[in-house]
This record gives structure tokens, C-alpha cells and sequence, in this order.
């Protein structure tokens, strides 16, 4: 197969090409975080759906939207260039949709159907958002591979995609304290105000998604004369030992973010009683990616991205372990505790972004071919088979502990499934932290020394 890599630095990376990006992970927390953290406390409290109803639901759209991402990565490699770009054309175009079905997702209304009308158009609605979705952020996660081919150019692409997803998510995280109202001394959840507030989510996703194409700017295009054949494509990717270990550490750590993102409402609505707290624990949470995103070159240059990282998870599995031991109703310690446990997922979630980079680097050193959508698909493929377990999971357990769901903004629940959402909240992160270091630490090649050795083999070469 014939292929043409071109880079072109005429107009040197900067500012624009950071914010740009840090603009489209913005605006994909706008519907993204929105839907995994609060979709589930939805569908049970608003429109009454049994939690074993929407497990099926949730496994039966990420295995969906866990091919359609390999299909949308297979065609941004085989497709032409749209005024020299091969990625953002989608992202404009597909933007639309996108925002539109995470709106239709949350109609108040839709509670006065029968119950089996409500299942339905749940269904249809978050299946096609799902499969919208992944015609965007595939071709907005491989634009930063066409943005830059240096390590710490990549790195700095990974942080501010961090920092813009975390803005965006600290954003959609204040949506307690507005959809949440007080009633006869309980806490529920208002129908009518969360439709208001997902509209003005899908307002700014579609601005800042329009931000991210406009500021950035692909300098790295491959332009080539046929597709590679599928069947070498996948018996290439099966050798690359890279890409196995890093779909196996997507797929524990976004298990524990998608599971986290929804075990957080319940913990702090039931376990705690206290909303106010919930908004306050989810922005700390997101601030820690302020504080540790400057040092994610540092870190990376002094010690490598491997090595900080696995460091990192293991900090984060002590912490977490001694959280869940402890069971604490004291909401201060658990706060403290949980935040200081986050600093190190903090530390791969920025990192994760560079280390897709390196993983494509590493494929085309291995391979001769470069495939940055392919690569990406599947990785997203892990990553969406981690949703996919998460989401199902998550409502399996709130259906076998007990959980009672509701019509009516929220019932009341017993102390055995109260207690089952913290061993939840906690255990959970603890498990994930300590398998993902394991993956990393004995599985992941990738370490300082080789990541430095690819780069240069690939400079040679253009």
C-alpha cells in the first residue's frame, strides 16, 4: 500500500492549537458527562424505569456504539481530505445531531406515556445519540494526532484536553443545585428544570465545538492510494502489544469513571443527604486537574509518562483502600479522602490522551503504516465496551442491592442499600486503581526510553 505522510509546520503549534482543542473535549462534557452522570438518576426518578430495564438498555447501546466507533475510524482513514483537513469536517457536520438527540433524551413529558412507550423512545433516542456520538469524538480524539508529532507538543494537547473537559464537566456538575428542589423536607429531582438546563448544555457544546475547529490546525496528513485491507489492519494491531495493554487500562479505568460519575449522585442524595455537598465534592474534584495539569510535561520529561503514572495509581489505591476500611459517615473525612484518592486517576486521565499518541506512534514504527483513526476506533472500542459494562453493571447492582425507583423525583430507600452505595462509591476506585497499575506497570512497553527511540525513528522517515 502507497502512502504519503506529509508534515507541514508553516504555521507552528501554539496557543490556538491548546485552547482549540481544549475547546472540543469542552464541548463533548457538555453532552457526554451529562448523559453518563445523570441519565441513570433520570430515567429512574423522572420517568419511573426499573433499574434492570435500564442495565439492558445501557449494555445493548455501548456494544453498538462500541462498533460504530470502529466503523467511523475505518472511514476517516479511507476517506479523502476536505480542504486539507481529515478530521474536523466531521465535527462540524455531525455536531448537530449530536446536540439535538441529548435534548430529546430528557423531555419531562415523556413521563405522562405508558410505561412501555417511555422505554421505547428512551431506547431509540440514546441509541442514536450514542452512535452520533461517535462521529464526533472519534475524529476529534485522532485530530490530535494530525495537530503535532512531537512528545510534548502531544502531552501539552493531552493536558488542555483535560482542562477543557474538566471546565466543561465542572459546568455540568453545578446542575444539582438547579434541578434538585425541596420538597416536604426531601431532596427530588425536577423534570421540567433538568429539560431548561440540557438545553443550554447543548447551546454551548454546539459554540465550543465550532472553537475547537476553528482554532486548531492538522499539520500531519497522510494521503494514500488504497485503504489497507482490514484483515492485515487487525493482525498488525494484535501484535502491538502497546495498543493491548492500553485498551486493557481504558477499559478498567473508564469502568471506574463512568460508575463513579453516577455512584456520586446516589451517594451523596441517599448516603449523606446533603446536594450541596455533591456539587462541592465533584468541583474539587475537577479543580485537582488544575493544580496537577501543570505538571503533566514536567512529570513526563523527568520521569516518563509510564513511570509517573503507575506511580500515581498506586497512591490512589491506598487512598482508596483505607476509605472504603474506614466507612466513614463523616462527609469532611470522606471528602478530604476522596479527593486526595482522585489526584492520581487525575494523573492518568491527562496522561491517557499522549499515551494514544504514543500507542500510534509505536504502530507506525512497527508497521510502516500510520492508521490514526483505526487506532483510535479501537481504543475507543475498550473504552466504550468499559460504558458499556459500567452502565449495565451499575444498574444490575442498584437493582440487586434493592434500590426503589420513583416517579416522583426520588423514594425513600433502606439502610442495606444505602450502605451498598458507599461500599460502591469506594470499592470500586480501589479495585480499578490497583488493576490499572498492574496493567501498566508489567504489560505497557512504552516506558521513557522507548517512547524517545520511536519519536526519532519517525522524524527520520518524514
Amino acid at each position: 500500500m502507497e502512502q504519503k505522510i506529509t508534515a507541514d509546520r508553516s504555521k507552528p503549534f501554539g496557543w490556538s492549537d491548546k485552547i482549540g482543542y481544549a475547546f472540543g473535549d469542552m464541548g463533548n462534557n457538555f453532552t457526554f458527562n451529562l448523559v453518563s452522570s445523570f441519565l441513570m438518576i433520570y430515567l429512574t426518578n423522572i420517568l419511573g424505569i426499573e433499574p434492570y430495564v435500564i442495565a439492558i438498555l445501557f449494555l445493548l447501546a455501548r456494544v453498538i456504539d462500541a462498533f460504530a466507533d470502529l466503523t467511523v475510524g475505518r472511514l476517516l482513514d479511507i476517506s479523502k481530505l476536505r480542504g486539507g483537513n481529515r478530521f474536523k469536517p466531521w465535527i462540524d457536520i455531525y455536531k448537530w445531531p449530536l446536540v439535538i438527540m441529548a435534548v430529546m433524551l430528557f423531555l419531562p413529558y415523556v413521563n405522562t406515556w405508558s410505561m412501555g412507550a417511555r422505554i421505547i423512545y428512551v431506547a431509540i433516542v440514546y441509541l442514536g445519540w450514542g452512535i452520533i456520538y461517535s462521529f464526533v469524538n472519534i475524529p476529534y480524539g485522532s485530530l490530535s494526532a494530525a495537530i503535532s508529532d512531537d512528545a510534548f507538543e502531544k502531552t501539552s494537547l493531552s493536558t488542555w484536553r483535560t482542562l477543557g473537559a474538566t471546565f466543561g464537566s465542572m459546568i455540568v456538575n453545578c446542575i444539582p443545585l438547579i434541578v434538585f428542589m425541596n420538597i416536604d423536607g426531601i431532596k427530588k429531582l425536577n423534570g421540567d428544570r433538568f429539560f431548561f438546563v440540557v438545553l443550554a448544555m447543548g447551546i454551548l457544546a454546539i459554540i465550543t465545538y465550532r472553537l475547537s475547529t476553528k482554532l486548531t490546525t492538522e499539520r500531519i496528513t497522510v494521503d494514500r492510494a488504497k485503504p489497507l485491507p482490514l484483515k492485515k489492519l487487525f493482525k498488525d494491531m494484535s501484535g502491538n502489544r502497546a495498543l493491548l495493554a492500553l485498551l486493557v487500562l481504558d477499559l478498567i479505568l473508564v469502568l471506574n469513571q463512568n460508575l463513579n460519575g453516577a455512584n456520586m449522585t446516589y451517594l451523596f442524595t441517599y448516603y449523606f443527604g446533603n446536594i450541596t455537598a455533591l456539587a462541592i465534592t465533584l468541583q474539587l474534584q475537577f479543580l485537582l486537574v488544575f493544580l496537577v495539569a501543570p505538571f503533566a510535561s514536567w512529570l513526563t520529561r523527568r520521569f516518563g509518562r509510564k513511570e509517573a503514572t503507575t506511580f500515581a495509581l498506586l497512591c490512589s489505591f491506598v487512598i482508596f483502600g483505607t476509605l472504603f476500611i474506614l466507612q466513614t459517615n463523616d462527609i469532611i473525612v470522606f471528602i478530604a479522602l476522596n479527593i486526595l484518592g482522585n489526584v492520581g486517576l487525575v494523573v492518568f486521565n491527562i496522561m491517557v490522551w499522549a499515551f494514544i499518541n504514543d500507542v500510534i506512534d509505536n504502530h507506525q514504527v512497527l508497521t510502516g503504516v500510520r492508521e490514526v483513526g483505526s487506532i483510535y476506533a479501537v481504543n475507543s472500542f475498550a473504552r466504550k465496551s468499559a460504558q458499556a459494562i459500567a452502565g449495565s453493571f451499575g444498574a444490575t447492582i442498584f437493582a440487586i442491592i434493592g434500590f426503589v425507583p420513583s416517579t416522583n423525583g426520588g423514594a425513600e430507600q433502606s439502610d442495606s442499600v444505602i450502605r451498598g452505595i458507599y461500599l460502591l462509591a469506594t470499592g470500586i476506585p480501589t479495585f480499578c486503581a490497583i488493576a490499572a497499575a498492574i496493567v501498566l506497570a508489567f504489560w505497557y512497553p512504552l516506558n521513557k526510553k522507548r517512547m524517545n527511540e520511536n519519536i526519532e525513528i519517525l522524524r527520520r522517515s518524514m
